[in-house]
């Protein structure tokens, strides 16, 4: 299903070895980031059911 596309774009970039995000170090960003993947499914679910997709 493509909503699983762009969680696994932002799950493949965090999951990388990079040491100079400045997120890596904020208190919140764990938290931000699920709240990212969650907006993003249901924004996605919510365009394929209103086009009629689903």
């Amino acid at each position: 299903m493509s909503v699983f596309i762009p969680l696994t774009f932002i799950a493949g970039i965090y999951g990388m070895n990079f040491e100079y995000m400045p997120e890596l170090g904020w208190k919140w960003s764990y938290p931000v980031l699920w709240l990212g993947f969650i907006a993003t499914s249901l924004v996605l679910l919510a365009f394929f059911k209103k086009k009629k997709w689903l």
